[in-house]
């Protein structure tokens, strides 16, 4: 991709990753809505959906580890610091994995199918529209150092 000089040095994300989940799951409640098909048995998504909800929440020590490092998480922003303390020293990407525990929570509450056969597609924007271009984008600004971190600790669980 060629950008213009003037180009902020930023990842250049296909989209907002909070609206890459939000879309395909509001679509796929909206058509629950009208063609209710269960996932699960719903005595099974009644004991999943809540675990799942509070595995999403790690989303929030992630924003605050960027905080404290004094960048932002928003990937239209440029990076100014590498932060791999909190739940990144678990997973290179805390938020997306928190993302996706509570998209499958909210889907397993409404006990709905078509939210959970988007979600193949949603992990492939993800990681090819996002993750990607973060990592590339890591690299050139922190090298080394993010290739070591990167070698240390995984890119989802």
């Amino acid at each position: 991709m060629t950008l213009p000089n003037d180009a902020p040095d930023i990842p250049h994300v296909v989209a907002p990753p909070p609206l890459v989940y939000a879309v395909p799951l509001l679509a796929g409640l909206l058509l629950h809505h009208f063609r209710p098909l269960a996932a699960l048995p719903p005595g099974l998504a009644r004991v999943l959906w809540p675990p799942l909800v509070l595995l999403g929440f790690i989303g929030l020590p992630a924003v605050i580890a960027f905080r404290r490092a004094g960048t932002h998480p928003q990937p239209w922003r440029p990076t100014t610091a590498l932060v791999i303390t909190g739940p990144y020293r678990i997973t290179r990407n805390p938020m997306y994995v928190g993302f996706t525990f509570l998209y499958l929570g909210i889907t397993l509450w409404v006990n709905a199918l078509w939210p959970l056969l988007a979600l193949p597609i949603v992990l492939v924007i993800m990681r090819r529209g996002v993750i990607a271009r973060e990592e590339v984008y890591l690299e050139r600004c922190f090298g080394d150092v993010y290739r070591a971190y990167c070698s240390r600790v995984r890119r989802w669980i």
